[in-house]
Formats: C-alpha cells, sequence, structure tokens
C-alpha cells in the first residue's frame, strides 16, 4: 500500500513538474495569467510557472501573417456592383493588446476592410476603380493600419486580389476593348500607309531634284569645257600672232642689221605685195605713191639684169 501511494506521489510530482515548465518557440510569446489576471509575457526559451496559480492565457505568433478575405460587393460610384477580394498582410506588435483589446482579431479587419473597401470604392467610377488600385490599396492599408493600432496589429500591405464587375460590364468591356483594337489598328494602318506615301515621294522628289542636279553639272561642265577650248584656242592663236609679229620683227632687225641696200627692200615690199595679192580677201589696197612701186620694179629689173650677166673673168 505505501508502495502505491509513493508511486502516486511520484507521478503527481512528475506531471506538476511538467505542467510548470513551458517551452516557447522562436517568434512566439506567452501570455500568463496568475489566478485569472495578467502576470507577464514569457518570452522564447524555458519558462517555469507555479502550478495551479499561474497559466498560459495564449500563445501569440509574432512573424507577418497573411489574411485572404473572400470576395465582396462593392458599388462604385456610377452604381456598378462589382466583387473584390483582399489580400491583408499583417504582423502582431502587441501581445498584450491582441489579446485583451479585441475579442476576435481576424473577423475584425474582416468586417473593417470590407467597410473601408466599400467606402473608397463608393467615391469611385468603375474605370478609376479598375485603374486606380495602387490608390484603393494605398488608402486601404493607411486606414486599416491607424485602426488596429490599438489592436497591437500593424497592417504592412494591402493588395486588391480580384476584381470582378457584372458580366454584362465585362462584356461590354470586351467589345470596348475589342473596338479600341480595331480603332487602333486601322489608325497604325493608315499611318503606316501615310508614312509609305510621304517617303515615296520624298523619294520621287529627290530622284527629281538629283536627276536636275546632274543635267545643270552637266550642262556647266560642258559649258566649262566650251569655253576652255575657246580660251585655248585664243590664246593659241595670239601666241601664233605674238610669234609672226616677233618673227617679222626679228627679220627687221635683221636687215637692219645687215645695211641691206634698197634694192633688197624693194624685193622685200614685191614679197609683201605678193602675199597680198594671193590672200582670200576680195580687195586688194595699191599704194598711192606709184613713183615708190616704179622703183622697186626699176630695182628689181637691175637684180634680174645682173643676174643674166655673164660673171666677170679676170
Amino acid at each position: 500500500m505505501q508502495y502505491f501511494v509513493n508511486t502516486v506521489l511520484v507521478v503527481f510530482v512528475i506531471f506538476i513538474g511538467l505542467t510548470s515548465i513551458k517551452i516557447i518557440k522562436q517568434s512566439t510569446v506567452g501570455i500568463i495569467e496568475r489566478l485569472g489576471r495578467y502576470h507577464k509575457t514569457a518570452a522564447r526559451g524555458i519558462n517555469v510557472i507555479v502550478p495551479f496559480i499561474d497559466r498560459f492565457r495564449a500563445i501569440v505568433d509574432l512573424r507577418e501573417q497573411v489574411m485572404d478575405f473572400p470576395p465582396q460587393p462593392v458599388i462604385t460610384k456610377d452604381n456598378v456592383t462589382m466583387m473584390i477580394d483582399t489580400v491583408i498582410y499583417y504582423q502582431v506588435t502587441d501581445a498584450f493588446k491582441y489579446i485583451y483589446e479585441i475579442a476576435s482579431p481576424i473577423p475584425a479587419i474582416e468586417n473593417l476592410t470590407a467597410t473601408t473597401l466599400r467606402n473608397i470604392v463608393g467615391d469611385l467610377e468603375l474605370d478609376e476603380t479598375l485603374t486606380s488600385r495602387d490608390v484603393v490599396n494605398t488608402k486601404l492599408r493607411s486606414i486599416l493600419d491607424e485602426a488596429t493600432d490599438k489592436w497591437g496589429i500593424k497592417v504592412n500591405r494591402v493588395e486588391l486580389k480580384n476584381i470582378l464587375p457584372p458580366m454584362d460590364i465585362q462584356n461590354a468591356m470586351e467589345k470596348q476593348m475589342r473596338a479600341e483594337r480595331e480603332k487602333r489598328e486601322a489608325v497604325l494602318r493608315a499611318e503606316g500607309q501615310k508614312t509609305a506615301a510621304i517617303l515615296d515621294a520624298e523619294g520621287r522628289k529627290q530622284s527629281a531634284i538629283l536627276t536636275a542636279e546632274a543635267v545643270r553639272e552637266a550642262a556647266i561642265r560642258e559649258a566649262e569645257g566650251s569655253r576652255q577650248a575657246q580660251i585655248l584656242r585664243a590664246q593659241g592663236e595670239s601666241e601664233a600672232i605674238l610669234m609672226v609679229q616677233k618673227a617679222f620683227s626679228d627679220s627687221l632687225v635683221m636687215i637692219r642689221e645687215a645695211q641691206a641696200d634698197d634694192k633688197v627692200l624693194a624685193l622685200k615690199s614685191l614679197e609683201a605685195l605678193k602675199a597680198i595679192g594671193d590672200g582670200q580677201s576680195t580687195k586688194l589696197i595699191i599704194p598711192g605713191d606709184l613713183t615708190g612701186l616704179s622703183s622697186v620694179f626699176a630695182a628689181l629689173k637691175e637684180v634680174v639684169t645682173d643676174d643674166k650677166k655673164p660673171p666677170r673673168t679676170e
């Protein structure tokens, strides 16, 4: 009998020891109550409590958590009812407030999210709601974070997961989107044709300009070549005349240096007269001084006579 009592006592002591020791995991805290009142917050690790006096009210997870709420009916400013479901990322920052300031924190956050979302979307039209998700997310997070701060909860992020307008609105939006795409396609096609026509006209214009410039350049080069040829021809004739005049001048100088007599001069005059007569001119200018011309013939006669005389023999 004594052995049985001892065994029961040992088992009871072990049970009391096990129930008085509580291990708190990482990123969690425990709320300890003593005789029904808050006693302390147990940190991670081993915590010892007084049996039958202290007890753990709750173990609170301090990690960031995600709540995905079901779709909520929301009416926009232009009286369109659509379904919006939200995703909230929150984190418990004060375990005492989380346990004692709110009885059901998760349903409270869900209801607060639904009512706040209705207020925000009610001030927006359908198109603004579909295109202003960031604005709605920012406003919703700010309001939720301020409201849940006294519950020891911090709302880090709010996202609108899905926005589902009514089926007839979706069909109308699809038709509108299809019409807009067809319109953009037509505009792009017209723009392409316009650009092609402009480029074609520009190409023809450039071609005509280049052709005109080529013709003008050819005409300029041809005129320049003709002018250069005329200049060269004139230079050649001028140089020939100068050479003839120089030769004539040199001949006169040679005659003067040779001290030619009147017979030689008369012979040169006759040669000049003969050259004038052989020319292509239809007019012949005869010197008015016939006496001088007769003297020329007399000199020629004497020259011829001298040529016919036999040479003297000594």
